[in-house]
């Protein structure tokens, strides 16, 4: 049974980091200094998602002077879906929050999240007050896969809302025995479903570097939401389809008739090219689109597990039982 929702709850905070040094050392040390001071009880899994750098040993040479600290080290780099993934498969508490390991979620944040938690709330979301730290293509784009998502996709996806988020046990475990393999955790979030509530924040600077989250990432991140949620895409394509059908027979039967009636010749080489290349486009666009699908049903059938971990430290004692069999 979960304990009572307020400061005496066993908080879990669920920090993934990528090549992140000396920054996550910081970020970890400035988090549990701030969970310290208004929750009793709280664990910090940090989840190195195969760092080509030195942050897994940075890491493990803090755990010497901060014992709430634990740590994941994938064999490879499998993604921060699959880190977040990782961590909520190992919490202990009733709670768990996810949170970036580069400042710009801020800490000064977290109380309220909490308090809305102590609220009655099971998912309590952060949703970014603007995207002025993006590109415009990337503000662009964002804004408009939001507005795609009202219409295709079938569960209710906050707009501008991200993994910075707190999750009450039950929803932790809901998200637990989910198996796909295309994670997608903005909506794997809203698709268990659960009492939820929003609250704003700004987005900081990063601290150092610069996001590896490029433009060509965050769109594969969004086709994957879409064939993950909504098959609307095979249906548009099939009415497309039936509509050229349609408009090709009329067509070629106003061709027979107008040859056979009046005797006309049929015309026109640069008209048939065109229509060829037309209709050979939208074949291959809607293959894509198919593949899109076949793909996913090709990597969900190996039945791979979505991560390997190289290295795990501070999971000495005993967790909670998972509705799952863990990864190796």
């Amino acid at each position: 049974m979960s304990s009572p929702r307020n400061s005496s709850a066993f908080l879990s905070a669920i920090v993934p980091v990528y090549n992140e040094s000396q920054m996550a050392v910081d970020f970890i040390q400035a988090l549990a200094d701030q969970l310290s001071h208004w929750v009793s009880r709280f664990e910090i899994i940090a989840i190195d998602d195969g760092s080509r750098d030195d942050t897994a040993c940075r890491i493990k040479t803090l755990m010497d002077t901060l014992p709430q600290l634990k740590f994941i080290s994938f064999s490879r780099n499998f993604g921060k879906e699959k880190a977040i993934t990782a961590g909520l498969h190992h919490v202990s508490g009733d709670l768990a929050l996810i949170i970036d390991s580069d400042f710009q979620h801020p800490l000064d944040t977290i109380p309220t999240l909490f308090k809305k938690w102590c609220e009655g709330f099971d998912n309590v979301y952060a949703v970014r007050s603007d995207r002025k730290d993006q590109s415009f293509l990337n503000r662009f784009f964002a804004n408009n896969f939001y507005k795609i998502n009202q219409s295709l996709m079938d569960i209710d996806l906050p707009a501008n809302a991200g993994d910075f988020r707190i999750l009450d046990r039950k929803v932790v475990d809901a998200i637990n025995l989910l198996p796909e393999a295309n994670r997608f955790m903005k909506g794997l979030y809203a698709w268990v479903g659960f009492k939820g509530c929003a609250v704003s924040y700004d987005v900081q600077p990063r601290k150092e570097g610069k996001s590896r989250w490029s433009f060509k990432r965050l769109f594969g991140l969004a086709i994957t939401g879409i064939t993950s949620f909504s098959d609307v895409p095979l249906r548009i394509w099939s009415g497309v389809g039936l509509g050229i059908s349609l408009l090709s027979f009329v067509y070629g039967l106003w061709i027979v008739i107008d040859t056979l009636i009046f005797g006309k010749t049929v015309p026109g080489f640069a008209t048939l090219a065109a229509a060829v290349m037309f209709f050979g486009g939208v074949q291959l666009l809607s293959i894509g689109i198919i593949g899109e699908y076949v793909g996913r049903i090709f990597t969900e059938v190996k039945r791979r597990p979505p991560y390997l971990i190289g290295e795990k430290r501070g999971f000495d004692t005993p967790k909670r039982a998972q509705h799952r069999q863990e990864p190796l």
